[in-house]
């Protein structure tokens, strides 16, 4: 029998659940287009529909305001642009201002050219400085165009959580345009884009349990929206040309209802994280974990071990069976500083660890994690010696 492994990187991809495979291997029983009006396209779009209704219910939005896309990515890029419409008049975006600890699909300012682009720092604790935001806003020369803020809700390394209400207080103050990267909130903490948090949500299926190649971009209302990034047919009420790819959609649908079901369980997730934490400072007592101060999501820390180089920690944690990230999945593979962490002022460590759990993870898992961590402290311990 194989050694029992320990995933522990559901901020990268959470594991597909369940009722996401049922859904999918049942609407893959489906040959026909959602688009057709015969019978078997009706049912097709049926499961199109109710996906899309379970995915309004997650955020509290309207399902008439879901568009489904491929990824939060394909989500960033259709949203982060200069050309919009209010109704039938076009709009011009003439500025972006993004947060520094971003998210790359943000963070490089979508179809914006970069001098368009204002990055706003954060504190040391991974907080977005909100008197810099007022301040760039107040300066933004609303002769020129609309101004769009587009920042993440949590952060994907950190965990950290924004004051979704202040910055959203800030942006409607100088009547700009909000978009909130969700990706990792979704599923984790409450949404309900309908009490003014934001014009518009980024989501994405595989980061809750769902598959992955599907997303969605949900708006507060319909009247403004960008300009197609995929042209073609009338599919996603003109927003995104392209068939459906239904047996994702159905399955993202139904990790959302999931999701949302699940909600309450999320207060148990964040004590099984606050274990897994005593654990990194019990065996590394100068480990450095980031953001613990701010409001964080119930499920991530993201930790610096001095001494110790976090691609060198990550391959040893994998050696032992247990998965977890060093920085954003992303930019697995790429050498360099983790951006958000120079962003926080943290620069110095390089890079950290992340452990991101979910409801699937047990105290078997947290045992395994501990057995490895002692090891890697051991060696720590020979080093420094």
């Amino acid at each position: 029998m194989a050694a029992r492994r320990s995933y522990l990187d559901h901020n990268a991809s959470a594991p597909l659940s369940d009722a996401a495979r049922a859904a999918m291997v049942g609407a893959l029983e489906i040959d026909a287009n959602p688009s057709s009006v015969h019978s078997q396209g009706r049912e097709a779009r049926r499961l199109v529909e109710a996906a899309r209704r379970d995915v309004a219910a997650l955020v509290g939005a309207d399902p008439a305001n879901v568009v489904f896309t491929s990824g939060a990515t394909e989500g960033a890029s259709w949203l982060l642009t200069p050309n919009w419409r209010m109704g039938r008049a076009p709009l011009h975006v003439s500025r972006l201002i993004v947060c520094a600890a971003d998210h790359p699909a943000t963070l490089n300012g979508g179809r914006f050219a970069q001098e368009a682009v204002t990055r706003i720092g954060v504190d040391a604790d991974g907080i977005l400085r909100l008197d810099e935001l007022a301040s760039e806003l107040e300066r933004h020369d609303r002769a020129a165009g609309q101004v769009m803020v587009a920042i993440h809700l949590a952060n994907n390394e950190t965990g950290v959580v924004q004051p979704v209400a202040q910055i959203a207080a800030i942006v409607r103050a100088a009547g700009g345009i909000l978009v909130l990267d969700a990706v990792q909130a979704a599923g984790r903490i409450r949404l309900d884009i309908s009490d003014g948090c934001a014009d518009f949500l980024i989501l994405s299926s595989h980061k809750i349990g769902g598959p992955k190649g599907a997303g969605a971009v949900v708006s507060a209302g319909g009247v403004l929206m960008p300009e197609p990034l995929i042209r073609g047919g009338g599919q996603e009420h003109g927003h995104r040309a392209g068939t459906e790819n239904v047996a994702a959609i159905a399955g993202f649908g139904a990790a959302t209802r999931e999701a949302a079901a699940l909600l309450p369980e999320m207060d148990q997730v964040a004590a099984l994280r606050d274990r897994f934490e005593a654990e990194i400072l019990a065996h590394v007592p100068d480990a450095v974990i980031f953001g613990r101060a701010a409001p964080r999501l119930p499920n991530t820390t993201f930790f610096a071990i001095p001494g110790l180089k976090a691609e060198t920690a990550q391959i040893a944690f994998d050696l032992e069976g247990v998965a977890l990230s060093a920085g954003s999945a992303c930019s697995s593979g790429k050498v360099g500083p983790s951006h958000v962490l120079a962003a926080m002022g943290q620069g110095a460590y390089g890079g950290a660890l992340r452990v991101s759990i979910g409801r699937g993870t047990t105290q078997e898992d947290l045992v395994l994690f501990a057995q490895a961590l002692r090891k890697l402290a051991a060696r720590k311990a020979v080093k420094a010696a």
